[in-house]
C-alpha cells in the first residue's frame, strides 16, 4: 500500500489539510504556510524605530509648557479648569522627567511618575480629557475598560490585555508604547465589596486591583503579541511600563455619601456655620485618598495613582456651550453632515434652549445631549433628499421631535 503524503513540518497527512505544496523533497500544508507567514511578519516589523505614517517619520516630540496643554484642552473641553490644571501639570511633569537629560554623577535623584485618578459623574469629560491630551501630544493612546478585566486564569481579559491593545495601537513599535498613555475607564467597577480584604475569591473585583499594581508601578511586562490568554510556547513582547502614563476614571457613583458622612453633614440639630460654606451639590471638591479607600479601591493602588482630580457636574450654561463652542462641537458636527448633502443647517438659540434642559432631566451628562440631538435628526437625514437647501430647526420644532421620540418610547414600555 503507497504511503499517504505528509507535510515535513507538522506530519498531516494530505487528507487533512486544505493543500499540499510539493517542494523537492518535502511538502509543506497550508496551515504551516499561514503560521510562516505570521513569524515572517512578526519579525520583519521595526521593534525600536518611529512610529511610521504613510512612510514617514512622525515629528520629534516637543513638550509644551502647562499653559500651553491647557490652552490646546480648552478647544476641546468646557469648563473642568481645576481638572485641566491638574491633568496639564501631571502630564507636563512625567514627559518633563521622561525627556530630561541625564544627571548621573551630579545626583542620584529619581522623579517617579505621577499617575492620575480622574473621579467625576457620567458626561463629564473625562474620557474626552485623557484622548484630547494624547491627540495634542502625538503620543499612542489606548482606552481600556475595567469591567471586563477579571484576574489571570478566568473569564474576560487579563490585566496585560491594556498593553497590548497600547501596542498594537503604536504599529508594535516598543520604544513609542513605552511613552504612552493608557486611560482605564470604569474603574470604580472594581472596587472591593467592603472595606476589610475579602477572604475569598474577587477575581473581577480585588483580584483585578492587585494585577493593576505591578503594570502602574512601573515593570517589565511579558505581554502576547495578539492578546488573548498566555501559553507556554507563545512568543512573549517584553513592555517596561516605567514611563506608561495611567489615568483612571470613574463615576464612583455614592462616594459623595461617604465624603457628606465624613464631613457630618446632616440636617439634624443645629447648622454648623462651617458647613454654610459647603457646596453640597459639588462634594467631590472634597474628595480625599481615604474616601477612595473606604468606597474599595485597595491603598496600594490608590497609593500608584498620587494625584486625585474631580470633574464638577455640568449645569445647563455649560452643556450649551458644549453644543456649539468646541472644536468638535455636537452643532458643528450635524452641520458638516448636512453640508455633505448640500443642506445649509440652522439652529436656533431657543432649540438649544430645549435640548440642553431636556439633557438635564436625563441626567446623563454630555452623552444626553448627543442621544437627543441623534433623535432629533435622524428624520431629516432620512429625508435629506426632499429638505432643499435649507434646514432651520427651531424650538417648536425640536420640542416636536422630542416628545413625538418620548411618546414613542413610554408606549413600547406600557
Amino acid at each position: 500500500m503507497e504511503r499517504e503524503l505528509q507535510c515535513a513540518f507538522c506530519g498531516r497527512n494530505k487528507s487533512e489539510v486544505t493543500l499540499l505544496v510539493a517542494g523537492v523533497n518535502s511538502h509543506i500544508c497550508d496551515y504551516c504556510i499561514e503560521q510562516a507567514h505570521h513569524i515572517i511578519n512578526e519579525e520583519s516589523t521595526p521593534k525600536n524605530s518611529f512610529i511610521k505614517n504613510d512612510s514617514t517619520e512622525t515629528p520629534a516630540f516637543i513638550l509644551k509648557k502647562p499653559k500651553e496643554i491647557k490652552k490646546f484642552l480648552d478647544q476641546y473641553v468646557i469648563g473642568q479648569e481645576d481638572t485641566k490644571k491638574n491633568l496639564a501639570v501631571a502630564v507636563y511633569n512625567h514627559y518633563k522627567r521622561i525627556h530630561a537629560p541625564s544627571t548621573k554623577g551630579e545626583d542620584d535623584i529619581e522623579i517617579e511618575k505621577s499617575n492620575m485618578l480622574m473621579i467625576g459623574p457620567t458626561g463629564t469629560g473625562k474620557t474626552l480629557l485623557a484622548r484630547s491630551i494624547s491627540k495634542f501630544l502625538n503620543v499612542p493612546f489606548t482606552i481600556a475598560d475595567a469591567t471586563v478585566l477579571t484576574e489571570a486564569g478566568y473569564v474576560g481579559e487579563d490585566v496585560e490585555s491594556i498593553l497590548t491593545r497600547l501596542l498594537q495601537v503604536a504599529s508594535y513599535d516598543i520604544a513609542a508604547a513605552e511613552q504612552g498613555i493608557v486611560f482605564i475607564d470604569e474603574i470604580d467597577k472594581i472596587s472591593r465589596k467592603g472595606d476589610n480584604p475579602s477572604i475569598t475569591r474577587d477575581v473581577s473585583g480585588e483580584g483585578v486591583q492587585q494585577g493593576l499594581l505591578k503594570i502602574l508601578e512601573g515593570s517589565v511586562v511579558n505581554i502576547p503579541p495578539q492578546g488573548g490568554r498566555k501559553h507556554p510556547d507563545q512568543k512573549m513582547i517584553p513592555i517596561n511600563t516605567q514611563n506608561i502614563l495611567f489615568i483612571a476614571g470613574g463615576a464612583f457613583d455614592g462616594l459623595e455619601k461617604l465624603i457628606a458622612s465624613r464631613l457630618n453633614l446632616s440636617a439634624i440639630g443645629y447648622q454648623n456655620e462651617s458647613h454654610e460654606k459647603i457646596d453640597k451639590k459639588d462634594l467631590l471638591h472634597f474628595v480625599t485618598p481615604q474616601d477612595v479607600r473606604t468606597f474599595g479601591l485597595i491603598p496600594e493602588l490608590i497609593g500608584r495613582l498620587p494625584v486625585i482630580t474631580h470633574l464638577t457636574p455640568l449645569d445647563e450654561k455649560a452643556l450649551k456651550k458644549i453644543m456649539i463652542e468646541p472644536k468638535n462641537a455636537l452643532i458643528k458636527q450635524y452641520k458638516k453632515l448636512f453640508k455633505l448633502d448640500h443642506i445649509t443647517l440652522n439652529v436656533t438659540d431657543e432649540a438649544l434652549d430645549v435640548i440642553v434642559q431636556r439633557a438635564m432631566t436625563l441626567g446623563l451628562g454630555a452623552r444626553g445631549l448627543r442621544s437627543l440631538c441623534e433623535e432629533i435628526f435622524k428624520d431629516f437625514m432620512f429625508e435629506s433628499d426632499d429638505l432643499g437647501d435649507l434646514l432651520t430647526l427651531d424650538k417648536s420644532l425640536a420640542m416636536q421631535k422630542i416628545q413625538n421620540f418620548e411618546s414613542i418610547v413610554y408606549s413600547k414600555v406600557s
